[in-house]
């Protein structure tokens, strides 16, 4: 019986889907507008309209992976859970104190952080455990009968759906938490409860308060979320388990995925970057920058040796932006990238001072862009991408959807030409340019944050939008050229069929890094692994496949910060110190500071454990000869915006289904296919590989002198 894997990725105006069938690498897809005001509707229609259309039972799905933007948006938007906090007696303020220091020092009336948890409702318990795990003062439940007797008081107790726990260092002993989280469970039964000690055990009080609020906060949300989709799922014919992709990049259960919900912040944009690795492995492309450009945003991360970042620390809404601190912190492993609101649905408009500023806000779904026709009246990118040529008004999601051209140049005449005194193409082709420079200003700054360069590397652009902008991105880069995946407008949702199950785990643990440690640090690793093996068994993953790898937070000894350090070995103990550990962490210390302090003695903060099972082979189909030449593939011609060529010129559309291996053109061009649409550019030379990617290198090969 042939067997079919599923992913379907929920964005800001668009939910994709893509149905895999794992025995040929043949791929259906299909794209619908994400309903907000119930995303399981959206879910439907694509499981429905993807499986009838390729004649498969809901019975044929082995697989089936997700990933959202609904924790996010929760976070961001405010729409989570009345949420409790209980901590420690005197620390109930931690969240406002955060780390002492001002997000910007200049800045004398810059908004605080807006917190999840108001005062009122964060509740001090007596307790108090030191660093080293010891009872100092035992748990006192009394005040939690005060807690719950003051919210009986003020008539509260049915609006409470979750309580988060975080006591001063239940990271070395989560006894108080494990104890006031079984009173809860007796007492308060239906809340959901969160404790720091499970959701981030880790040092630094304030991001870990942070993490187990947002986690908290999200928590009755998300089991409600996850409960639905996979209820109307099973009533359509699928009977295995649903999975969800982490912000590291890996997948977990929906069980799993309930409980720590706050994992889930960048599940949508972790899979895109899993999509660049992929597809560059495909072409033979290690190196590159990933930029995927949807609908509300877009998302930029750097790939280098076939292999994305990964942080532990996250920043959800911030104040501004580009201003660290300005958010909430969370713990958990992200793979690092940089999102900005520059997607089709974001929204141009003037200043105070008269200048065109485009997003972050954005049409999102409903409304949507003025070209959609569905009751939007602001300009977005979409509108300007239409008026400029780029778009297909009678092919947009291959024609299933049509674009309305006279109520985007109304949009964009009333908002923006007028007011400033230009002509409609004028303000259309003002307000590509901005949002490009948005981009390129944020691509720019992230690859030099990580030491790269972006004259050597090649853009992989996806998304609906993102080959649409990929060649004014790249060419102001001076890079190597760009890729522009088959199926790109769906290449998120093929990202998460590629991820391994895998699932991180950290413990803090101060000491030296001396002999003596060893020991005590291979009895952590091996509780971390055990762990491991009960949420992967969970996954599916048999014994024999599952792989676990070890990293620790090391510093020099008095240092307030560390570096993450791999460690490649099963047993700690009888590992050389002097040989190899401390070599080991002051190689990767001085690749990242240019010194490192030999001298110095080392310790260790935080024990980290990824377990993982096997990686998913996914096997696309390669393109055979389709007969067609490329003049043959070209199904017409339409006048698209080159500003370089003075214009307006008519411009060749290729059909992207008749486009052999092997194929090459030059730009300009545009190449159209159901899902996205690809502007090339002049001076530019198109090859199509073997797997139907448009590789576009820019005349003269690299721009490495330019």
């Amino acid at each position: 019986m042939t067997s079919y894997r599923f992913g379907f990725d929920i964005g800001g105006t668009f939910t994709d889907f893509v149905l895999i069938d794992a025995a040929s690498g043949e791929i259906a897809s299909y794209k619908a507008l994400t309903t907000p005001e119930d995303l399981s509707r959206a879910v439907v229609e694509g499981w429905e309209e993807l499986l009838a259309g390729a004649g498969v039972a809901g019975g044929a799905v082995e697989r089936a992976i997700h990933g959202t933007t609904l924790i996010t948006n929760a976070l961001i938007e405010r729409k989570g859970a009345v949420s409790l906090l209980l901590t420690t007696r005197g620390f109930s303020d931690v969240l406002d104190t955060q780390r002492e220091m001002r997000y910007d020092i200049y800045d004398l009336h810059a908004r605080p952080v807006d917190h999840l948890v108001p005062r009122p409702l964060r509740f001090e318990v007596d307790e108090r455990i030191d660093t080293f795990g010891d009872i100092l003062v035992p748990l006192d439940t009394s005040g939690l009968e005060e807690m719950k007797a003051t919210l009986e008081e003020a008539g509260v107790v049915g609006d409470i759906g979750a309580v988060a726990v975080c006591y001063l260092h239940a990271f070395t002993n989560p006894e108080h938490e494990q104890k006031t989280g079984a009173w809860l469970g007796e007492n308060l039964p239906g809340v959901s409860v969160s404790l720091s000690s499970e959701v981030a055990p880790q040092i630094r009080e304030y991001e870990r308060m942070s993490t187990t609020v947002c986690n908290a906060y999200v928590q009755p949300l998300a089991e409600r979320y996850l409960a639905r989709i996979e209820e109307s799922l099973r009533e359509r014919g699928f009977n295995q388990g649903l999975y969800l992709m982490l912000s590291s990049g890996g997948v977990t259960t929906l069980e799993t995925a309930a409980r720590f919900p706050v994992r889930l912040v960048e599940s949508g944009p972790a899979a895109g970057a899993l999509a660049a690795v992929y597809y560059g492995e495909l072409v033979g492309e290690r190196d590159l920058v990933s930029f995927d450009m949807g609908g509300t945003t877009a998302k930029m991360c750097l790939i280098r040796d076939g292999s994305p970042t990964v942080t532990d620390t996250f920043e959800i809404a911030r104040v501004h932006r580009f201003k660290r601190g300005s958010g909430l912190p969370v713990r958990v492993p992200t793979i690092e990238m940089i999102e900005i609101g520059a997607g089709g649905g974001s929204i141009a408009r003037i200043d105070e001072l008269g200048l065109l500023k485009v997003g972050p806000e954005s049409a999102g779904a409903d409304p949507g862009p003025a070209c959609y026709g569905l009751g939007g009246v602001e300009p977005t990118v979409t509108d300007a991408d239409l008026l400029l040529g780029y778009l297909n008004p009678g092919y947009f999601l291959g024609g299933r959807m049509g674009l309305d051209r006279g109520a985007a140049e109304a949009a964009v005449g009333s908002r923006i030409a007028e007011p400033m005194g230009l002509g409609v193409t004028e303000a259309a082709h003002g307000l590509y340019r901005v949002v490009n420079e948005n981009m390129i200003s944020a691509i720019r700054v992230h690859i030099a944050e990580q030491g790269g360069d972006p004259r050597r590397l090649k853009l992989i652009a996806f998304g609906g939008a993102g080959p649409m902008h990929a060649h004014a991105i790249a060419q102001a880069l001076k890079m190597e050229g760009y890729i522009c995946p088959a199926r790109a407008g769906v290449a998120s949702a093929i990202g998460f069929l590629t991820a391994p199950a895998a699932f991180e785990y950290a413990r803090t643990f101060i000491a030296r890094l001396e002999g003596t440690t060893l020991g005590e640090l291979d009895r952590i690793y091996a509780e971390l692994e055990e762990q491991g093996r009960r949420t992967l068994l969970e996954a599916g993953v048999s014994a024999g496949e599952m792989t676990f790898s070890r990293q620790a937070d090391l510093r020099h000894v008095g240092q307030g910060y560390e570096i993450v350090v791999n460690l490649p070995y099963a047993q700690l103990s009888g590992v050389d110190l002097d040989g190899e550990l401390r070599p080991r962490f002051y190689r990767a210390y001085e690749e990242i500071y240019g010194h490192a302090h030999r001298h110095l003695d080392l310790e260790i903060t935080t024990c980290r454990l990824t377990a993982s099972g096997p990686r998913p082979r996914v096997k696309l189909q390669r393109v055979v000869e389709s007969g067609y030449t490329p003049e043959q593939a070209i199904k017409g011609s339409r006048r698209a915006y080159f500003a370089e060529l003075g214009g307006f010129i008519e411009t060749p559309l290729y059909d992207r289904s008749k486009l052999s291996a092997g194929a090459t053109f030059r730009g300009p061009a545009i190449v159209e296919e159901v899902d996205s649409t690809a502007v090339i550019g002049p001076g530019t030379q198109v090859t199509v590989d073997h797997y139907a990617n448009l590789q576009v290198t820019f005349a003269g090969g690299g721009n490495l002198e330019q």
